[in-house]
């Protein structure tokens, strides 16, 4: 990087992280305490672990109490590894990394009231004996999975979304919203290189092909990949106040991208309106 590039970005960082001190949390009105984050094979493993890392350092910095449910169709580990499948009838390597459900979608619907089968074991929201109570943010991730019908990620996300205080997307995790269509008549923006097959799945949706993330009312979409953490990080200032976002990113050494419509990336694969 240039020096003149660089000196800039360094006058920024150091107006806006100089006299960085802990903050308060100035919002203390029902703060959300029960996260969960929805997984398929083949998701993408940024679009997990970046969001949920801002997360994990916003409740250890802040010792507020937050809970997390890790969600998918089956208690077994979940890859990021492609799968074979008809529609991909090509062999990969074993490269990629798990995460271990804590529930079932049906576990979360049964408890909820919004499932008539209501099954045994993992009682939904049960942590180590106690109620984490309702989901009140759903995470969607994107990934090669989401181009699979995704039937029972699709009702999850329709029959929850009624009952949750925000549902936050990540890359073509907008797609999965979309097709339960929570997203007709909205704004929303998703992945650029995928943007003709991933806007396809709403076409009653209010696209937005230069965007790094998009909100409109309680639902937070990003555009690809990294674009999630970024989205995090604006969603933590607008709950918990941007001195509290601009803390935990710079505990995590982390650089905001703090402009929503600045997004290079939609001229880099030829995104237009």
């Amino acid at each position: 990087m240039r020096v003149s590039t660089l000196m800039p970005l360094l006058a920024a960082l150091h107006s806006t992280y100089a006299t960085l001190t802990m903050p308060n949390i100035t919002n203390t009105t029902a703060l959300p305490k029960h996260y969960a984050i929805l997984v398929f094979p083949t998701f993408q493993a940024l679009d997990v672990f970046g969001p949920l890392d801002v997360l994990n350092t916003l409740a250890m910095l802040f010792n507020t109490t937050m809970h997390l449910s890790v969600l998918s169709a089956t208690m077994d580990p979940v890859t990021t590894v492609p799968q074979r499948t008809p529609r991909m009838n090509m062999t990969h390597g074993d490269f990629g990394e798990s995460i271990v459900p804590t529930n079932t979608f049906k576990e979360v619907l049964a408890k909820s009231g919004s499932c008539p089968e209501r099954t045994a074991g993992h009682g939904g929201h049960s942590m180590n004996g106690t109620d984490k109570g309702d989901i009140e943010v759903l995470i969607v991730p994107g990934g090669g999975g989401t181009r699979e019908p995704r039937l029972e990620e699709i009702d999850f996300v329709k029959q929850t979304y009624p009952k949750v205080k925000y549902i936050l997307s990540v890359c073509t995790g907008a797609t999965i919203l979309s097709r339960a269509g929570i997203l007709d008549g909205r704004k929303a923006t998703t992945n650029k290189r995928s943007w003709k097959w991933a806007t396809s799945t709403g076409p009653k949706v209010d696209w937005v092909p230069t965007a790094r993330w998009v909100q409109d009312g309680n639902i937070w979409s990003s555009s690809g990949i990294s674009a999630g953490i970024d989205l995090t990080y604006a969603w933590v200032a607008h709950v918990y106040g941007e001195e509290v976002a601009n803390y935990v990113s710079a505990s995590s050494e982390y650089v905001r991208w703090r402009n929503s419509t600045e997004d290079p990336f939609a001229k880099i694969w030829d995104v237009s309106a």
